[in-house]
C-alpha cells in the first residue's frame, strides 16, 4: 500500500474537532495526535492540529523527543 501524502488542504481537515482525527505535520511526516490527552479537541498550548508545526516544535520544551511515541500516518507536501 502506498504511503498517504497529505497536502496542506487535506491536513487541515484533521483538526481534532467534531469527531475528526487530529494530525500534525513535522519535518515532512504526518503524526496522529488524536489520542494524546494534551491534544484534546485538537489544541495543545495554543497550537492547532491540522497544520505543519515544524517550526513550532523547535520552541517546545520537549522539542522532538515526543515524536518517537507517535504514529506516523503519512508524509506532508505543502503544495
Amino acid at each position: 500500500m502506498a504511503e498517504k501524502i497529505f497536502t496542506k488542504a487535506e491536513l487541515a481537515k484533521f483538526d481534532g474537532k467534531n469527531g475528526n482525527k487530529a494530525y500534525v505535520a513535522i519535518d515532512g511526516a504526518v503524526y496522529d495526535v488524536t489520542n494524546i490527552p494534551q491534544w484534546a479537541e485538537g489544541q495543545h498550548h495554543g497550537h492547532v492540529a491540522g497544520q505543519d508545526l515544524s517550526e513550532a516544535i523547535t520552541q517546545a520544551p520537549h522539542k522532538k523527543s515526543v515524536l518517537q511515541k507517535l504514529t506516523v500516518v503519512g508524509k506532508y507536501s505543502a503544495e
